[in-house]
């Protein structure tokens, strides 16, 4: 039941981002929308930035489903934009508000997941410090998630598959470079 209500809240919060800014939509706004008292509310999130939070962490998070290999990372990539299309007013509301950041949040997290993902599995047989592997990890993700910032800026209107059709060119062989780079063991 506290899954379900979860779910209501969050669905009452992105029918109502889809209709107006963050920064206009109160609890009360969203418990009577659900049905639900504003204890109920409050016995799931500290506040309504508790929720979106909650939406970006475990309903937008199976968006990666696994998609975390240097064969797959595509795909995984391809899903969070996906996400994001299908979601375009609750994101687009959310990124032109005062709680952009958890929306970075999101993106910085599932990106990090993504590519530290994808460096695990090419470092494999290779002494590189684990350090190495995440200063690679961290330089694809602030690119990544740049791009996916400027995208969603410019009103999310570039096809995904463009984009990452671009990505894979640009990033072809260059993690494996840059693994070999940081090797201790040659």
């Amino acid at each position: 039941m506290s899954q379900m209500t979860k779910k209501s809240l969050a669905v009452s919060l992105k029918k109502m981002l889809a209709q107006k800014p963050l920064e206009k939509i109160k609890v009360i706004d969203i418990t009577e929308d659900c049905e639900v008292n504003r204890q109920t509310f409050y016995y799931h999130f500290k506040d309504i930035y508790d929720l979106l939070e909650w939406v970006y962490t475990n309903e937008a998070t199976r968006a990666l489903d696994g998609k975390k290999t240097y064969d797959t990372w595509q795909q995984g990539f391809t899903q969070i934009l996906d996400y994001m299309l299908e979601n375009k007013s609750f994101v687009l509301n959310t990124f032109n508000s005062v709680s952009r950041e958890y929306l970075e949040r999101y993106l910085y997290n599932e990106i990090q997941l993504l590519l530290m993902g994808v460096v695990q599995e090419k470092a494999k047989g290779m002494s590189v410090r684990e350090k190495d592997k995440e200063f690679i990890a961290d330089f694809y993700k602030y690119a990544f998630v740049g791009l996916l910032l400027d995208w969603i800026k410019k009103g999310m209107k570039e096809n995904p598959v463009d984009i990452i059709s671009r990505l894979n060119t640009l990033i072809c062989g260059n993690i494996e470079g840059a693994l070999e780079q940081y090797r201790t063991d040659i």
